[in-house]
């Protein structure tokens, strides 16, 4: 299957919108990630103290 000039263009414009919106959508799952971890490390160092 061969593309016109036009339907690259297009292709090449949803692959940068996709790969724009997994990006932020990555960036917001690591900082997820970090606040998890952190409360996480709370609690453990809770568990820790009360042994």
């Amino acid at each position: 299957m061969e593309l016109t000039p036009d339907q690259l263009v297009a292709e090449f414009q949803d692959a940068v919108m996709e790969l724009y919106f997994a990006r932020k959508r990555i960036a917001l799952l690591e900082a997820e990630n970090q606040a998890l971890r952190a409360q996480l490390a709370d609690a453990t160092e809770k568990v820790g103290a009360e042994a």
